[in-house]
């Protein structure tokens, strides 16, 4: 019984002990004084830092809990979860070429600089996706198409957005429309800047149709993972990356995935909207104007 009694005791002193140190204030490398009274954790060191934990992406992290901190890989910076979206890179300003990460949704897109220009090296996947049988309207919320009608698409070649959309019913050039605080939808004129830095000239950028030699080349991305065959001068030494997304006619069908990249401009002509597109068998770039109803591929642009 003494024995007994004796257990019971133990048992209960190592659980007061545990009650305590699971309510108690920690402190390491604090030489046997009291942690700072403000702090449940108190770290001294003058030679070493405190290392958080390091995942390659941070929608890696299953069920985040809001003020959780880590270091993220993917955009090598530290990034905290607000409870709905994980921030952009603390403490780290913006430099063309790293990764950039949409504070909207989380998104983290590559980024190039052309000339004086920095692009978005990947289409704009942003909004909610709805059915291609649909239009995209004005009611507070983004939304794309995804090609076929699969998310799948939307993750490998971005959205499709009609021009309204895209440009969030606003008609002024160059205006931020669905691209992030920073960026906005490129201009006729700034595709031109871009596509004279790559080797056209003023006269060839201004023209409609195929224009330049091999400027397409150089904005197509390379091999025939997602372009077919030839992928005609395909050499990608702009960096631009770009996808053959396709379109979605305003029929609500979609079209040329693999073929064609259809890409917006933020200008009008009358009642018709500028754009581009490149192609699988040709390694020019093309610039006409059609219907703000089709749905399009997004590059977004460096304020």
């Amino acid at each position: 019984m003494k024995k007994f009694t004796k257990m019971i005791a133990i048992i209960v002193a190592v659980a007061i002990s545990l009650s305590y140190v699971a309510n108690a204030q920690v402190s390491i490398n604090t030489d046997g004084t009291n942690p700072d009274v403000s702090s449940m954790l108190d770290v001294k060191s003058t030679d070493k830092g405190l290392l958080p934990p390091r995942v390659a992406n941070v929608n890696d992290v299953s069920n985040p809990v809001a003020g959780l901190l880590v270091y993220d890989q993917s955009v090598n910076c530290m990034r905290y979860y607000n409870g709905t979206v994980w921030s952009e890179c603390m403490g780290k300003p913006f430099s063309c070429g790293d990764p950039f990460m949409d504070s909207r949704d989380g998104k983290v897109y590559a980024t190039i600089q052309i000339g004086t220009q920095c692009w978005m090296a990947e289409n704009l996947n942003i909004g909610t996706m709805i059915n291609g049988s649909s239009s995209q309207t004005n009611n507070g919320t983004i939304e794309k198409y995804c090609y076929n009608n699969s998310t799948a698409n939307c993750d490998t070649y971005g959205g499709l957005y009609q021009w309204d959309e895209m440009m969030q019913y606003v008609n002024t050039e160059g205006t931020q429309g669905i691209c992030p605080t920073g960026w906005h939808i490129p201009t006729d004129d700034e595709w031109k800047t871009m596509e004279m830095y790559l080797g056209m000239t003023q006269v060839q950028a201004d023209a409609v149709g195929w224009r330049g030699t091999d400027e397409g080349g150089k904005l197509k991305e390379t091999g025939i993972t997602h372009w077919s065959s030839p992928n005609t001068g395909a050499t990608n030494s702009s960096g631009f990356t770009g996808l053959p997304g396709g379109y979605r006619h305003s029929n609500g069908t979609f079209y040329v995935l693999a073929g064609y990249a259809y890409l917006w401009s933020s200008s009008e002509s009358g009642s018709y909207a500028w754009y581009r597109y490149l192609y699988f068998n040709n390694a020019q770039v093309y610039r006409y104007f059609d219907n703000k109803s089709y749905g399009f591929s997004v590059r977004c642009v460096r304020d």
